[in-house]
C-alpha cells in the first residue's frame, strides 16, 4: 500500500463528531449507531444540543454530521451536504401556534409572539402563514427556548407562542389553545409533507465518507424500529422529565419513512419550502442540485 492509499484508509476510519438534539426522536433514530450497535459503521462521538444551538453550531468547523433546521439550510449548503434521511420531515407534525383563551386569529395584530429560533423552519412556517392571514402583521417577536414558550403565554410574558416537538401534546395543561396549524397550513396549501429538522454533513468529507453517513443512518433507524426497547434508557435519559407516553407520541409521529429516505416527495417538499422562503426573502435562493447527496446517483436536479 503507498502512503497515499494509506493516509486516505486512516482518514475513512477517523471518528466522526456529531450534533443532534436531545428529543426522542434523534436519540430513538441515532441509538444503534452511536451506541456501535452496527456493523461496519463510522465511529461518532456526540454531542447533544438543541436545534437552536445547532443551527447556530453548524457555522463552525466543530461537527461533521448536524441536526439543523431545514429553514437554515440555505445558509450552509457551501459546505454541508443535505443527507437524505435522519432528519425530520412528515404529515400531521407541523409547529403549533397557542394563546390563552381569547379572541382568535385576528387579535394578532401587532401581538407579541414568542418563538424558539428565528432560524428554525417553525418560525418560517409561520412567517409564511402570517403573510397572508394577519393584516399589519405581527408585532414583536420573542425567542426563547421551546420548553419556556407554554409558561410565558400562560403567565402573560407573551401572547401567544409557536410551539414545536413534544409542546403539541401538552399545551392543553397550561390552560392554552390552538390558534393555528401551521403543519395543516402547509399541506393544505402545497399538499406536500412538512420538511422541519434535516440532517447535514460536510462535503470535504467526500462521496465514500458521505455514503458511509448515510449508510449508518439508515441502518440506524431500521434498527430502531426492529428493537424498540435497546434505545429506551437512553431516549428517557435526555427526554426532559417527559411522560413515556408523550416520548412514545413524540416517536410515532416525526419517526416516519421519509426518515429512512426523503424520497421524490420528501425533496419536493424540502425545494418547495426553500424557494417560497427565497420569494420572500426569507433565505438566499438554492441552485437547482444544491439538494442532490454527492454520495449517490441524482435521480433529478433539486
Amino acid at each position: 500500500m503507498d502512503r497515499r492509499s494509506s493516509m486516505e484508509g486512516q482518514f475513512m476510519r477517523e471518528p466522526l463528531s456529531m450534533a443532534y438534539s436531545p428529543c426522542p426522536n434523534d436519540t430513538f433514530v441515532f441509538h444503534a449507531w452511536t451506541h456501535g450497535l452496527l456493523a461496519d459503521a463510522p465511529e461518532v462521538t456526540v454531542t447533544h444540543a438543541d436545534i437552536d444551538v445547532t443551527n447556530g453550531l453548524a457555522g463552525s468547523d466543530r461537527f461533521d454530521v448536524l441536526k439543523i433546521s431545514y429553514a437554515a439550510l440555505p445558509e450552509f449548503l457551501g459546505r454541508f451536504a443535505l443527507v437524505p434521511c435522519g432528519g425530520a420531515l412528515g404529515r400531521g407534525c407541523g409547529p403549533l401556534l397557542i394563546a390563552r383563551p381569547g379572541p382568535g386569529v385576528e387579535g394578532l395584530a401587532g401581538a407579541t409572539v414568542a418563538v424558539p429560533s428565528e432560524r428554525s423552519t417553525a418560525y418560517l412556517l409561520l412567517r409564511l402563514w402570517a403573510a397572508g392571514a394577519v393584516p399589519g402583521g405581527l408585532g414583536r417577536i420573542v425567542v426563547m427556548p421551546f420548553h419556556e414558550i407554554m409558561p410565558a403565554v400562560r403567565d402573560g410574558a407573551a401572547d401567544a407562542g409557536l410551539i414545536i416537538h413534544e409542546s403539541r401534546f401538552t399545551y392543553h395543561e397550561y390552560g392554552l389553545r390552538e390558534l393555528v396549524d401551521l403543519g395543516r397550513f402547509w399541506e393544505a396549501d402545497t399538499g406536500l409533507p412538512i420538511p422541519l429538522g434535516a440532517i447535514v454533513a460536510r462535503r470535504d468529507l467526500g462521496a465514500r465518507r458521505l455514503a458511509g453517513i448515510a449508510t449508518a443512518i439508515r441502518a440506524s433507524v431500521r434498527h430502531a424500529w426492529d428493537n424498540p426497547a435497546d434505545s429506551r434508557d437512553y431516549v428517557r435519559e435526555h427526554a426532559q422529565e417527559m411522560a413515556p407516553e408523550v416520548m412514545a407520541q413524540h416517536i410515532d409521529l416525526y419517526v416516519n419513512p421519509f426518515t429512512a429516505d426523503l424520497g421524490v416527495e420528501g425533496l419536493a417538499a424540502v425545494r418547495a419550502l426553500l424557494d417560497r422562503a427565497a420569494t420572500t426573502g426569507a433565505c438566499p435562493t438554492v441552485p437547482r442540485g444544491a439538494l442532490t447527496f454527492p454520495a449517490t446517483e441524482p435521480s433529478g436536479a433539486l
